[in-house]
């Protein structure tokens, strides 16, 4: 695939994700960044904001299956991962696969699920693979996590652990509509589908297959320059060098910034990163990452703040080049 036929392909999936989400186009890109560098997605919002939708339509766009878990209390790993099961008839037992065993797997209300079971979801969502009764199993490619939590009932949740947030290359938030006119044609939209699901009426924009061959493109292909890997290394040292940060972001954070503007720069029609794609991606990836200190926390300092905070002190580069 050409790169004018790869670019081309990265707006389709955008504009037919917008065709049945009403929302920030900025946001939906960040979704795909995130996608196309094999990057996980954690979502903080409250029902009922287009979540799953959001995460429909990338699938069939991309030609890719699609499974949702939902979590609860009493949620077990192998409801997640899978089990063995005997079979006398064939006097062996046999692998009945779960749900993590498909290209794009929604967990809605991770931090419903008790502890054991979100550990369970770290090995797949780091090595891609799962481990059953001592055997391992590669997930299939391409593979993503979506999760959801919901950040206003916290009755029977579990809250994730740092070490599990950190796994995620972003944290991001749909909100309500914008404007009255998206309130309305979220109505209006409905009316024209007929049905709840319109999902399954969509054709992919691209294979999953030469969807993985976008990802490679842009891990091998996109340019950053030497002083945007700079820049990109002063904002993360600049998370553990704040006063009001306890804990700041590790290496992981470095490398999951240079992933997504690697990715962003791909869908906005460049093959080189940009400082305005740092500044674009700094607060979604890093913010999670961050623990601030026990007495602004009381104080309900916002981590989203602190990183727009260290953005406008770290100098931006400008002369750095395209090639």
């Amino acid at each position: 695939m050409n790169s004018k036929k790869a670019r081309e392909n990265c707006d389709a999936i955008v504009a037919q994700i917008l065709g049945l989400y009403v929302g920030d186009e900025m946001l939906v890109e960040k979704i795909l960044a995130a996608a196309m560098s094999n990057g996980h997605v954690l979502f903080e919002d409250n029902p009922g904001l287009g979540k799953t939708l959001l995460a429909k339509t990338l699938a069939f766009s991309i030609d890719c299956d699609f499974s949702r878990v939902q979590c609860t209390p009493d949620l077990l790993p192998a409801d997640i991962l899978g089990t063995k099961i005997w079979k006398p008839k064939n006097g062996s037992f046999e692998l009945f696969k779960g749900p993590v065993f498909t290209n794009i797997l929604l967990v809605d209300e991770i931090n419903r699920s008790p502890p054991k079971t979100q550990s369970a979801v770290l090995e797949v969502m780091e090595e891609r693979q799962v481990t059953i009764e001592g055997e391992t199993y590669r997930c299939e490619e391409p593979f993503f996590v979506l999760a959801t939590q919901n950040p206003i009932e916290y009755e029977g949740t579990y809250p994730l652990p740092e070490a599990q947030i950190d796994r995620f290359m972003m944290k991001l938030s749909t909100g309500y509509p914008r404007t009255l006119d998206e309130e309305e044609l979220i109505v209006k939209r409905r009316i024209k589908w007929k049905k709840d699901d319109p999902t399954r009426d969509l054709e992919p924009v691209i294979s999953a297959k030469d969807f993985s061959s976008l990802q490679r493109t842009v891990e091998n292909d996109i340019y950053i320059d030497e002083v945007v890997i700079k820049y990109i290394a002063e904002i993360v040292r600049g998370t553990r060098e704040h006063p009001r940060v306890e804990v700041g972001s590790s290496p992981r954070g470095s490398l999951s910034l240079l992933k997504a503007s690697r990715a962003l720069a791909f869908i906005r029609g460049r093959d080189f990163v940009t400082p305005d794609d740092i500044k674009a991606l700094a607060v979604d990836v890093l913010a999670h990452r961050l623990i601030l200190k026990v007495e602004d926390v009381m104080k309900q300092v916002d981590e989203q703040k602190i990183v727009k905070e260290i953005l406008d002190t770290v100098s931006v580069p400008k002369d750095y080049s395209p090639r």
